[in-house]
């Protein structure tokens, strides 16, 4: 009898062993095992980052077992620095300032930021410099002794506003400097407290179609020669232009742009980032139902001008999508 009861009090503890042990691992191979939930750092309402983040959640939230949520931001260099504290896990920001933070360089100087990888580039961040034909703005010469906002303090749109000046002789003491954000930025143009603004965004941006809406946009076009400058000295930087028709302007104004992208807590696990990578790039057509930028974001380009390395996981994905750098 009392073997008896030995071998019964043991099967129910192996029994109760492989009940609790199931209910302690969550080895679910859609999100890789250690992650329930994720931020996506983005950036201002008024932006593109922030209503994509809105869109990327959903689909990780649907395609995966990881609840993702978009959280509002100031954007580009303020994502990298969250990112390094452990505030989020994903950011969307410039190629440009990703690759200043993991070098160290410029606003990241004895900052760098080592813990962040890549998922993919998205689409061109436009350098859009706004202002109303009532300005009598034209040329990016004529921003001398003008109200403009740069961007945010340490935003990737103050970097690329700091680097045009600096091929047309400017530099910031030239103007008088608001650091807004794009919402701000447009309101004060409105308002007349500003006269321009320089917006790094993909077109068409919410805050500017909002401008466009009470007032007659002027996209500032830079000049050919110039633009050829700051791509030799800025190899990020790509030709690029606003279209015409875009916030009702007449003619296409030219300019450059860097690369959005995504990047990643490199601690996420190979298959959490895997399966965040898939949910993304798999339902690329349906992005861009949903937001005009969506059809730039494919997968078979999304490894041009990373200027990070890619996470393992990300590498996973488009390896098996036959897509290398």
């Amino acid at each position: 009898m009392k073997k008896r009861s030995f071998f019964l009090f043991t099967a129910l503890i192996v029994a109760l062993s492989m009940v609790l042990g199931a209910c302690g691992t969550n080895d679910d191979s859609s999100n890789g095992g250690d992650v329930d939930f994720i931020s996506i750092v983005t950036g201002g309402t008024g932006g593109t980052y922030y209503p994509l983040g809105g869109i990327f959640a959903k689909l990780i939230s649907d395609e995966t077992d990881i609840e993702a949520n978009a959280v509002t931001s100031g954007a580009s260099a303020e994502n990298m620095a969250t990112l390094k504290a452990g505030d989020a896990e994903i950011a969307f920001t410039q190629s440009d300032i990703a690759t200043y933070a993991v070098e160290g360089k410029l606003m990241f100087e004895g900052n760098k930021v080592e813990n962040v990888k890549a998922i993919g580039t998205l689409y061109p961040e436009t350098i859009q410099i706004v202002t109303t034909k009532k300005s009598g703005i034209k040329s990016v010469e004529d921003l001398k002794g003008k109200v403009v906002s740069v961007g945010e303090a340490g935003s990737g749109t103050r970097a690329n506003a700091e680097q045009i000046l600096e091929v047309h002789g400017l530099t910031f003491d030239d103007l008088q400097v608001r650091n807004l954000d794009f919402g701000d930025s447009t309101t004060g143009i409105q308002d007349g407290t500003i006269d321009a603004a320089f917006i790094t965004a993909g077109t068409p941006t919410g805050a500017v179609e909002g401008l466009a809406a009470t007032e007659d946009i002027v996209i500032v076009p830079i000049a050919e020669d110039k633009i050829n400058e700051i791509i030799e000295k800025y190899p990020y930087y790509a030709k690029d232009e606003v279209p015409a028709g875009t916030y009702g302007i007449e003619e296409a104004a030219p300019t450059v742009a860097v690369q959005a992208m995504l990047v990643v807590r490199e601690d996420l696990s190979e298959d959490v980032v895997y399966n965040i990578t898939k949910a993304i790039f798999d339902n690329a057509e349906e992005i861009a139902k949903t937001h005009a930028k969506g059809e730039f974001i494919k997968a078979e380009d999304a490894l041009q001008g990373l200027g990070v390395e890619l996470h393992p996981g990300a590498k996973k994905y488009f390896d098996e999508k036959g897509i290398s750098q």
